[in-house]
């Protein structure tokens, strides 16, 4: 969905020049007659999607055409930041949680509010929890449009090969003190160069052919596709809730899941950071180097289908002291506050979050639907191109299974000094106590500000 989750770049969002907000109902419409609305997307592989509802908007309305623009993840938000200082935004833009608090901010999206009552929106309709997300300070800034939660992909060729049923995945336990059953896993998968695995006595950590778990070292303040969720798992909280100052890095939780997972590497079972990072952990696993890895649902597709290079499984993330925990993320649709058509606008991002898009989307396979019944068409599709993403269901599904995107303001400044200071854990240049101490400080500074 996002998605490929790297560290967000600093102040892209605060360069911007904030413009006057406006509500869609007060604003009125620059043009009665027909109009095209610019809207931008990073996803690439859900443009097709996109389009196909577009069209069936415009077939509603033909006043009202769509033009779709998409541009990488990596590129998107400077864009967008560009574009808004030029007073030449999208009028509507997929946005997401980390990024939306400073839009609001800077007054730079509209207020979805008075829309969302008139219109009387069914917010029972999507996933739980999500329609929460985009509320700040009693206004409404969005409605949900998709989720994603993380789990495990597993080579299966590899996972046979050592005797390990995918069946057993289901009941994997962790626990920073031994790594639990799913430690056991790891290093069972890890196999040296003369063919014996991490649970051997003769095994050479300095010699790894296969590594039995591949890291994502570079996963910014969240770990959403790394540490995060154990650290969850262990009784670590991100914020008491949304919109909270009071971020909580220095955590003995979060300080033992992170020692635990740098150790992976300390023993051989996974790469070191100065060769993963140099690679990416899918070229690590399609290259038969590597046995394991945590990913998101959006990025199912990439080891599923006729592009994947090798054969792969999905599992539910292990279980945890405190139980299964999965960071459960969304995106919504944004209207910005510069647009000559907030009427229309308005009509499009309403069309997105119905059931008659989301339906549409959901056929595509690509990513699961806000909107719950969308997503169990969402599933079948998906099921049906051969990517068993049940895991990532049963895991959103689970009372008490998830937990939301901590969202803040400074996020991209929060972002790039957590990473910062894990950059020197996973160096070994820092103990995670000292590395998330020094973050705390900073991210405790950045809060204080206005």
């Amino acid at each position: 969905m996002r998605r490929t989750r790297t560290r967000l770049a600093v102040a892209l969002i605060a360069a911007a020049t904030p413009i006057a907000a406006a509500g869609c109902s007060s604003g009125g419409s620059a043009s009665a007659g027909p109009v095209t609305l610019s809207y931008a997307l990073w996803d690439q592989t859900q443009q097709a999607g996109y389009q196909a509802c577009a069209d069936a908007f415009t077939a509603q309305d033909p006043n009202i055409k769509i033009k779709i623009t998409q541009a990488a993840w990596s590129n998107y938000w400077q864009n967008l930041t560009t574009e808004m200082t030029a007073g030449d935004a999208p009028d509507v833009f997929t946005d997401h949680v980390a990024y939306y608090p400073q839009f609001v901010a800077d007054n730079q999206i509209m207020d979805l509010t008075a829309d969302v009552t008139s219109a009387q929106v069914n917010l029972g309709q999507y996933q739980p929890g999500l329609a929460d997300m985009w509320v700040d300070g009693g206004k409404r800034y969005g409605l949900p449009k998709d989720w994603d939660t993380e789990g495990l992909v597993y080579n299966t060729k590899m996972l046979t090969a050592a005797g390990v049923s995918p069946s057993s995945l289901d009941s994997l336990t962790w626990n920073p003190t031994d790594g639990g059953t799913f430690e056991q896993l790891i290093a069972k998968l890890t196999i040296d160069e003369n063919g014996n695995n991490g649970l051997s006595p003769k095994f050479d950590k300095s010699h790894v052919k296969v590594y039995g778990y591949v890291p994502t070292y570079d996963d910014g303040n969240t770990g959403q596709s790394s540490w995060g969720d154990l650290a969850v798992e262990n009784g670590f909280s991100f914020l008491p809730k949304p919109f909270s100052t009071a971020y909580n890095y220095a955590s003995p939780a979060l300080e033992q899941t992170v020692t635990w997972y740098a150790s992976l590497a300390q023993k051989g079972y996974a790469p070191p950071y100065q060769k993963n990072s140099t690679l990416g952990v899918n070229a690590v696993l399609d290259a038969g180097q590597g046995a394991m890895t945590q990913i998101g649902s959006y990025n199912v597709s990439s080891y599923a289908g006729p592009t994947a290079k090798q054969s792969y499984g999905f599992a539910e993330l292990p279980i945890g002291p405190d139980g299964r925990k999965t960071l459960i993320n969304d995106l919504s649709d944004a209207i910005w506050s510069g647009t000559k058509y907030p009427t229309q606008a308005w009509k499009w991002i309403s069309f997105l979050a119905s059931p008659a898009c989301q339906d549409i989307v959901a056929t595509k396979g690509v990513i699961f639907p806000a909107i719950t019944e969308a997503t169990k068409k969402a599933e079948t599709a998906r099921i049906a191109a051969g990517q068993n993403i049940t895991p990532f269901v049963q895991e959103a599904q689970a009372p008490g299974g998830t937990f939301i995107y901590p969202i803040s303001q400074h996020e991209s400044q929060i972002s790039t000094e957590v990473q910062s200071q894990l950059d020197a854990v996973w160096l070994g240049q820092a103990s995670a106590a000292s590395a998330l101490e020094t973050a705390q400080s900073a991210v405790s500074g950045y809060m204080s500000q206005p």
